[in-house]
């Protein structure tokens, strides 16, 4: 049985002492709402924090505010399967609310929320396992190790990006707000992410996520599709989401689009060819094969996860062809 290692455990009355907390007692802390990937990775000894700063019982954490017509906030704390079951979410953000139905199973979107999800660490074939089998290996760079098992000449970490989520608030170019001790910044969801598998987050260790602000969506198409082994339980290595704005005047034509991707870099990332591709196009077969050769270019997926990295990089085209099919505008072409 893999058990937790010793570690203090604080309960901060609200947001500002958590991130009191978290600069006091410095790099040796970790928040923890659900806990769904921490606790894990303690009782694995991939993570050995010192100190848990619980943020679940703080209320300001799982409010969901404002309305599609002017753009909506929502809290880091707020669970997975409350983004799924959201009314608003649903009809106006959908792939906010498929992407959250995609992750795990029921019991850990009952206790994972968006925040855990957009910070969720970085995969690895080599990395995820228990110390025993790690140490019998010999320890890889992200953990206790000075080499990356998965490119052995190169001299930083490749463990690929997990959040399914991410890809979508890419898309939607969703916003966060981090709080830490010396104040609040706004940072956009695609700045928040750095091309690195174990830094992977531009993020301070003193700064807390504690709300996502999603810009208004008035008839906006947006789609995420999720390649993995199994229907259920597992990560993504493969993960695409596509937002489309029909032109006001022309439903027909794309106004603006933005495709994004994860799992096949240390961090999720838009695809920046497809915004010309698509803008001010009509979504026929010519403009979403354009489209989905440009994702295909895009990605460079490496051999450290499941199934073959060539056969990933394959269904990267297939996966933004469906994603922007259905995203389709009803007069298209």
């Amino acid at each position: 049985m893999l058990r937790l290692p010793k570690f203090k455990y604080l309960q901060p009355k609200n947001e500002r002492e958590a991130v009191a907390m978290l600069a006091g007692e410095g790099p040796s802390a970790a928040l923890a709402a659900g806990g769904t990937d921490l606790f894990p990775k303690m009782k694995r000894r991939q993570m050995t924090p010192q100190t848990i700063i619980g943020i679940r019982q703080l209320d300001n954490l799982h409010r969901i505010e404002g309305s599609p017509p002017q753009g909506m906030v929502i809290g880091a704390g707020v669970t997975l399967v409350e983004l799924e079951r959201h009314p608003a979410l649903n009809q106006a953000y959908p792939a906010v609310a498929s992407a959250a139905r995609s992750i795990s199973s029921p019991p850990i979107r009952n206790a994972g929320t968006l925040g855990g999800n957009l910070c969720v660490d970085t995969r690895c074939t080599y990395y995820d396992q228990t110390y025993e089998w790690r140490k019998s290996v010999d320890f890889c760079l992200k953990k206790d190790g000075g080499i990356c098992w998965v490119a052995p000449s190169s001299p930083r970490c490749w463990a690929i990006a997990s959040s399914d989520l991410a890809p979508v608030m890419i898309a939607l170019d969703a916003r966060v707000k981090l709080l830490s001790s010396q104040g609040e910044r706004m940072l956009r969801v695609a700045d928040l992410y750095a091309n690195d598998g174990i830094e992977f987050l531009t993020k301070r260790e003193d700064e807390m996520l504690i709300e996502v602000h999603l810009p208004a969506a008035n008839g906006d198409r947006m789609v995420y599709k999720k390649l993995r082994r199994r229907g259920s339980i597992d990560f993504p290595i493969l993960g695409v989401a596509v937002w489309i704005r029909p032109d006001v005047k022309d439903k027909a034509v794309v106004e603006e689009g933005r495709i994004s991707i994860t799992a096949v870099a240390p961090y999720p990332f838009e695809v920046t060819a497809a915004r010309e591709i698509l803008r001010g196009k009509r979504l026929n077969a010519d403009c979403i094969e354009a489209a989905a050769e440009a994702a295909w270019k895009r990605a460079k997926p490496l051999d450290n996860t499941d199934l073959d990295m060539s056969w990933r990089k394959s269904m990267v085209r297939i996966f933004t062809r469906r994603a922007l099919y259905e995203c389709q505008l009803p007069t298209a072409e």
